[in-house]
């Protein structure tokens, strides 16, 4: 069975259309390409109750990870890890282990740029260091620091990129709260998250591939299309338009899965051949296939 993955992107900046969503668009990638079947993508308001009720709702259709994205700084529109806290009804709770490793990364980060400091500043970070060595920190270490019940925070494994990742496990479900900066988000999923993805997906080899085509539109190759994904049921096959269908032509992308890899290419093969010589005998033109596999 094909695990399920949920998307759950956090900021009004992307429903304004301020910023563009590539962390859903990469993430969304990158779990097809690891084997897993990413079910639904949802884009929500900086606001508790309406990232709670996004939560809250993925959590009882049950995939097997929820992946959120934004909202996990110490400002006042970050509202995550509260969202996720309220949608999961858990509690939120100072984590002495997170806040003293929040604290070596801050010290770690701080003195591999301390050349970079004026005197003043410097003075000032030894101080930092000393209140921390005391027990005393600041609310942004100690709201950073405040976190769900039961779950854990993980830091980015690329000292210099900086942000942090929140996981917490429910029964069948595996949440993940990544931040929202692209950089992060990369460094840790690919650094931390990835592995729990293999895990979950286990051996299963992921292929597709696309075609170039010209001379056919999309009217005479959707008909083709449902043939050959009657045909070839565990082929997926989507046409996407180049700009003008006549003058810049088709992309016709294919994929499938299977725990065989030798399956995987297979049907793919057999979906690609038949398309192909469909598409030849309706007067189109196909230019070289690009085929990819990833496992």
């Amino acid at each position: 069975m094909t695990e399920k993955v949920e998307i759950i992107s956090i900021g009004k900046e992307l429903l304004m259309g301020k910023l563009l969503n590539v962390n859903a668009h990469w993430l969304a990638k990158r779990a097809t390409t690891l084997g897993l079947v990413v079910d639904r993508i949802v884009t929500v308001t900086d606001n508790v109750d309406v990232i709670a009720t996004a939560v809250r709702e993925a959590v009882q259709r049950h995939p097997r990870f929820i992946i959120t994205t934004g909202g996990l700084g110490p400002t006042y529109d970050d509202k995550t890890v509260e969202g996720i806290a309220e949608g999961t009804s858990r509690e939120l709770a100072l984590n002495d282990n997170t806040l003293k490793m929040i604290a070596k990364k801050f010290r770690e980060q701080k003195e591999g740029r301390k050349l970079e400091f004026s005197e003043e500043q410097y003075k000032r970070f030894k101080q930092i260091m000393l209140e921390h060595e005391h027990g005393i920190y600041s609310p942004y270490f100690l709201r950073m620091a405040t976190i769900p019940k039961g779950s854990r925070m993980v830091l980015n494994p690329i000292l210099e990129f900086g942000g942090l990742c929140i996981i917490l496990e429910l029964e069948s479900v595996t949440l993940v709260a990544l931040p929202g900066v692209p950089l992060q988000v990369n460094a840790i999923f690919e650094g931390l998250i990835v592995p729990l993805l293999k895990a979950a997906a286990g051996n299963v080899t992921f292929v597709e591939a696309s075609l170039d085509l010209r001379g056919i539109g999309e009217g005479r190759l959707n008909p083709l299309i449902d043939q050959v994904m009657k045909d070839n049921p565990h082929v997926y096959i989507k046409s996407s338009v180049r700009g003008d269908q006549i003058r810049a032509g088709i992309e016709l992308y294919l994929s499938t899965t299977d725990e065989n890899p030798d399956t995987a290419e297979n049907n793919l093969t057999k979906a690609l051949t038949q398309i192909s010589e469909l598409i030849r005998e309706n007067g189109g033109k196909i230019t070289p296939v690009k085929t990819t596999k990833s496992a």
